[in-house]
């Protein structure tokens, strides 16, 4: 099995088990696997640590059995897609069985099941993150099936982890996860990732529409990019990697990460595990979901659909997102006041950021790393690229350019893939102050106000437009950090 771009070599079956290696033994210790996760700082594979997970027998089949005709939602979209994302709240639901997503997927045409209305030819179907404690709530001696504690977290197992089952097609659009590192298992198929590190952030035009709690979406279909719209992206440095079955990736913190489904039929699981980062990400969080709320329900009270994904049914109300940052900023203190550390680790790096003087705009659009990280970065790489081997492959970045066209991303793989917002503005609630304003600035307003086509469009800021800079991912930090200052003193 030739290797996907982006590694260094085979990481197939037959390159899971070094030359002077037991296949019964593992590579690496749970100690030595932990060590490695919690340090490195790029995407790698780690070959032969799951041979004997009973989970690796957790195919599509084998689960329509276990689940004895479950109903579980399946998000649909369409093969054939342009240069725009498809974002979950562009995407229709159908909710199915296991063994009606394998019938369908098989290319048999039903007039009655579930799938009647969706061509086989035309649609891939994606049952995506499906907590494996809910999908088996009355069945939990399964959860032992997945060991993670063979990576060093001891007592997390299925209980902590994520189910995804597709077809060929399924993807998930490019994003940041907000939260923790991720460990992915490929149980059944492969499937491709498309990853860019944290620094090239800039490049990957960052929105929070549609809205959901730790998902930082990419306006950029990195597929099929619309380089024209968005040329920086031409800088972003892309890992491509094909995850086969037994392998397991390790997706590093903020790392983008764009994935499709390359088989008929595709399974895996994955754990995100917690950082010390994560307290003050839950701040940030918290201040984007309130601004997000904020202005979209100001804009149109009556629907959520069109910037709320569907993974999001929350309460949105003001009083309730209040509630979420005030606890998310009592959380930050109670854990680090126990360690007694908050001073010399959050409100000292604050200080002296605030202190700089030439924060310009390209350094405030850079993703930074924290300082502890910097102090001890260079020592840590190097120390996790010593594992690297027949058990660790790293992900390397891709020598080929972006595509320009989506069927040569599938060019290998023997089957060719084919596959702005409406703004609203409501009526403008003048107060006098607004009511003085020059006879140009209202010719400015109202053919934006009557959504007209013929107002120039660099003065139709919509709100999606001011919210991509007020929640981006940097400002959040430094508001973050401000707020978390403002109450330490």
């Amino acid at each position: 099995m030739a290797a996907g771009p982006g590694t260094t070599a085979d990481t197939g079956p037959t390159a899971r088990i070094g030359e002077e290696e037991d296949e019964h033994v593992k590579p690496f210790t749970p100690e030595k696997a932990k060590e490695i996760i919690m340090s490195l700082q790029q995407p790698a594979i780690f070959c032969n640590m799951v041979f004997d997970w009973p989970a690796q027998h957790w195919t599509a089949k084998h689960l329509s059995e276990v689940l004895h005709g479950k109903q579980i939602r399946f998000r649909m979209g369409m093969k054939s897609t342009d240069t725009v994302p498809q974002f979950e709240t562009a995407c229709s639901y159908v909710e199915a069985t296991l063994e009606e997503f394998l019938t369908w997927n098989c290319g048999h045409s039903s007039t009655l099941g579930p799938f009647r209305d969706y061509d086989y030819s035309k649609f891939w179907a994606y049952a995506d993150y499906k907590y494996v404690a809910s999908l088996f709530e009355d069945k939990t001696d399964i959860f032992q099936d997945v060991i993670w504690s063979d990576f060093g977290f001891h007592g997390r197992n299925g209980r902590e982890s994520t189910l995804w089952i597709g077809s060929l097609g399924a993807n998930t659009p490019c994003h940041l996860d907000s939260y923790g590192c991720n460990l992915v298992f490929q149980v059944q198929g492969r499937k491709r990732w498309h990853l860019f590190p944290p620094e090239d952030t800039p490049f990957l035009y960052p929105t929070r529409i549609p809205y959901e709690e730790s998902s930082v979406f990419s306006k950029i279909n990195v597929v099929n990019p619309d380089l024209k719209r968005f040329p920086q992206f031409q800088k972003a440095r892309r890992h491509v990697v094909t995850l086969s079955p037994g392998q397991v990736l390790f997706v590093p913190r903020h790392w983008w990460h764009y994935v499709e489904s390359i088989d008929p039929v595709t399974v895996s699981i994955n754990s995100w595990i917690e950082l010390e980062e994560d307290h003050q990400a839950r701040v940030e969080e918290a201040i984007t979901r309130m601004l997000v709320c904020a202005l979209k329900t100001a804009e149109d009270p009556h629907s959520t659909r069109a910037w709320l994904n569907p993974t999001e049914v929350e309460d949105t109300s003001h009083e309730i997102n209040c509630l979420y940052l005030n606890r998310a900023v009592s959380a930050f203190f109670d854990h680090y006041r126990a360690s007694k550390t908050v001073e010399i680790q959050v409100l000292r790096t604050n200080r002296e950021c605030m202190k700089k003087e030439e924060l310009n705009m390209h350094n405030l659009l850079e993703v930074e790393q924290t300082g502890s990280q910097n102090l001890t970065l260079g020592t840590v790489k190097q120390k996790a690229a010593s594992s690297f081997g027949p058990a660790l492959v790293p992900v390397l970045p891709s020598s080929e350019e972006p595509p320009s066209q989506r069927g040569e991303i599938f060019k290998n793989d023997g089957k060719d893939l084919v596959g702005k917002d409406g703004e609203h503005f409501g009526k403008l609630h003048c107060t006098k102050k607004q009511q003085m304003r020059s006879k140009s600035e209202n010719a400015l307003v109202e053919p934006i106000a009557s959504n007209s086509t013929g107002a120039p469009s660099q003065a139709c800021i919509s709100t999606d437009d001011l919210l991509d800079c007020l929640v981006h991912p940097q400002v959040t930090k430094i508001v973050a950090q401000l707020l978390i200052q403002g109450r330490s003193l």
